[in-house]
């Protein structure tokens, strides 16, 4: 995240209360706010083992 509260936090790791915060305000326009959206609408789901099993596969981190 580039900005705000969360600054320098992956968007995968973002808590689903700041994404529901953000879907009701509104996501920014361009590619991170597709991007939130994105892990908003995975999140909300509860598929997000997917984003977990990514992030260990090319992040090397759990």
């Amino acid at each position: 995240m580039p900005f705000g509260k969360y600054k320098n936090t992956l968007l995968c790791d973002m808590p689903i209360s700041y994404l529901e915060w953000m879907h009701k305000q509104g996501f920014p326009p361009g590619k991170l706010g597709m991007m939130l959206s994105t892990v908003f609408e995975i999140k909300s789901n509860g598929v997000d083992q997917i984003l977990r099993q990514i992030k260990f596969k090319y992040g090397g981190r759990s």
